[in-house]
C-alpha cells in the first residue's frame, strides 16, 4: 500500500498533512490508529505514552513546530519499538537521527536538534490536536510513506 494509491482511491476520506516531514527508520510505510500528545519543548508526556502498550498504534505529537529541542531520541525510539508502537509523527524535532534511521520504526518529523527537551511534565495526551492543516483525533488513522502523511477519521481499505 502506498499513500499515492490511497489518495487516488480514497481522496474523499483522506487529508494531506501539509508539512515538510523528514522520515527516519527502516519502515517505509505506516498504516496505524492514532494516539495523540500535545506538548512544547518537553517530552515527558511523549515518554509516558511510549511506556504504555502501543498495540500497533502511531503516536502523533504536536510539539508546536519547534525544532529548537528534540522530543525523541534513540532511547525513546527503542522504547516505542519494545512497547509495540508502529511509529511517530512529530510536529517538532528528533535527535540521534543516525541511530533512529537504523531502527525498525517509522518516524516523521520536521527536523533534528541535538538539544534534549525539558522534563517538567508539560503536555497532555488523548486530545484533539492540529497541525499541517489537519485535526487529529485519538482513534483516527494515519498513513505515511516517503511521499507524505495522510489522515482519516476511519480506516481506509
Amino acid at each position: 500500500m502506498k499513500t499515492a494509491d490511497l489518495i487516488d482511491t480514497h481522496a474523499d476520506q483522506l487529508s494531506l498533512v501539509h508539512l515538510p516531514f523528514r522520515q527516519f527508520g527502516t519502515k517505509l510505510f505506516l498504516a496505524a490508529q492514532v494516539q495523540t500528545v500535545k506538548c512544547f519543548e518537553d517530552n515527558s508526556v511523549v515518554r509516558a505514552q511510549l511506556e504504555t502498550p502501543g498495540n500497533g498504534r502511531v503516536l502523533v505529537v504536536d510539539g508546536g513546530g519547534s525544532t529548537r529541542v528534540a522530543l525523541l531520541g534513540d532511547i525513546m525510539a527503542d522504547l516505542a519499538i519494545q512497547n509495540g508502537w508502529a511509529g511517530l509523527i512529530i510536529n517538532g524535532a528528533i535527535r540521534d537521527s543516525v541511530e533512529v534511521s537504523e531502527m525498525d520504526i517509522l518516524v516523521c518529523c520536521l527536523g533534528t536538534s541535538p538539544v534534549k527537551s525539558a522534563k517538567l511534565g508539560w503536555g497532555k495526551s488523548d486530545c484533539a490536536i492540529g497541525f499541517g492543516g489537519v485535526t487529529f483525533e485519538p482513534g483516527g488513522w494515519v498513513y505515511a510513506d516517503p511521499d507524505g502523511v495522510l489522515y482519516s477519521d476511519k480506516a481506509c481499505s
